[in-house]
Formats: C-alpha cells, structure tokens, sequence
C-alpha cells in the first residue's frame, strides 16, 4: 500500500515539474530575447542613426518642399539631393546618360520648332525656370525619349549655400518626366505637361547614378515632404510619398 502511495506520489511530481520547466525554460529564452535587442538597440542601431544623422547635409534643413514659379506660384516638388562640387555632378550625371540643358532663348526657341516639326531629338533642350531660395536654378539636365522631343525626363538643380565638413554644398533638385506639350492650365501657354509620378522618376534616376560606380553614401530622409500631393504652375497634379533620395559624388 505504501509502494504504491510512494510511486504515484513520485509520478504526480514528475508530471508537475514538466510545466514547470516548460515556464522556466520560456522565462529564460524571452529574458535573453530582451536583452540581445537592448544590446542590438543600443550600440547597433540607435548609433548608426546617430551617425547618420550627424551627417546629414545642413542644406537640408533649410530647403522648401516644393520650387515656385516666376510669379511666386508653387511649382515641382524637390525630390533628390547630390553632394558635391559642380565638376562632380556634370561627371556624374553625364555618366549616366544625360545631357546638359541648353539656356533659354531664341537660339533654342527655333531649334525646339524645328525638332517638333521634323520629329527629331533635341538632347539638350531648355527647361523653364523655377526658383528655390528665391533664385532659378543653376543647372539642368534633361534625357530625351525616343526622337519626339515632347517627351523628356528632366531636372533641375539649385546649389546650396551651405557647405558639409567638407566643403562640398547640396545640389537639391526636382525631377520630373514631361508627358507631352500642351497650354498651361492656368495660364494658357505653351508648355510641358508633366506626369503626376514623380517617386518613379527619383527612383530611376538614383538607380542609373548607382549603376556608375560613382555614387556613395546613398540615404533616404523619410517625411521630407509635409505636404505630398498638389499642382504646380502649369495646372499639372503631383503625388510622392514624402522621400528625398540624397546621394554623395565620389571626389574626382
């Protein structure tokens, strides 16, 4: 009688300490969880967006969202930023396959009629103006599509007058694909129509400058944009999900 009492005894207790170390066994690997994500949190991650914060370019601080126009009408979206000298960006940007924006004028007027009329690409076409910190912008660039000359990705680009450590300035600019030629929406002129996408044309152009081997340090600043959708000068509905790509140029 008492055997038995002493081997069920025995059983009950071993059934019961299999819980048990089924819940010391959770507490230990949920402590160790915890403490392998503070360790990855703290000197990993939260460091690393320390650094990046530290350099990120002071331009960026300072610069609007959105380019107006000649008579002070919002225009295109700033959608990328390149750092360095000027040598470094035409490098870079003729690398990729784009050509530099002739100035306005009545040189380029006729050779745009004349590219229209006959069909034919005009690589360096002008663009219009916009105005970022109260001044146009400083270059342009521009990549035809095909031999229609209505169609074209372009962009513009304004030099910051803010340098990094290194005395390099911020090349923000706006990139957009025209669609084709139109009157202007708001004030019946002769223009570009652009599409209302802008992230595809930011996200293919940073694709084709990587593929150079000449673009470093490639950072994306989340929430640039408070406002994310509008129309600029010429009447044209825009979208983006708020992100500016920024890229640093390898030093020539």
């Amino acid at each position: 009688m008492n055997k038995n009492s002493d081997g069920d005894s025995s059983h009950s207790e071993t059934q019961l300490s299999v819980p048990r170390i089924r819940r010391w066994r959770h507490s230990i690997l949920t402590a160790l969880a915890i403490a392998v994500s503070y360790l990855v949190t703290a000197y990993l991650v939260l460091p690393l967006m320390w650094v990046g914060d530290a350099h990120r370019h002071p331009a960026l601080d300072d610069t609007p969202g959105i380019t107006t126009t000649s008579d002070d009408h919002p225009g295109d979206p700033i959608n990328v930023s390149l750092i360095g000298l000027e040598n470094d960006l035409k490098r870079i940007m003729l690398a990729a396959g784009w050509f530099v924006a002739d100035p306005l004028g009545l040189k380029s007027d006729l050779e745009i009629a004349a590219a229209t009329v006959l069909s034919r690409p005009y690589e360096t076409a002008p663009v219009s103006n916009l105005f970022l910190w109260g001044r146009r912008e400083d270059l342009a660039f521009e990549k035809p599509v095909g031999k229609d000359p209505r169609q074209r990705h372009h962009v513009r680009f304004w030099r910051s007058e803010k340098l990094d450590d290194k005395q390099r300035p911020a090349w923000m600019g706006s990139i957009t694909f025209d669609r084709k030629v139109g009157l202007s929406h708001t004030t019946g002129q002769i223009t570009h129509h652009i599409a209302a996408d802008v992230d595809s044309e930011r996200d293919s152009l940073f694709d084709a400058l990587s593929k150079t081997g000449e673009l470093s340090d490639v950072k994306i600043v989340n929430n640039f944009h408070k406002v994310c959708e509008g129309r600029n000068g010429g009447g044209d509905a825009w979208h983006t999900d708020g992100r500016l790509f920024t890229g640093t140029i390898n030093a020539e």
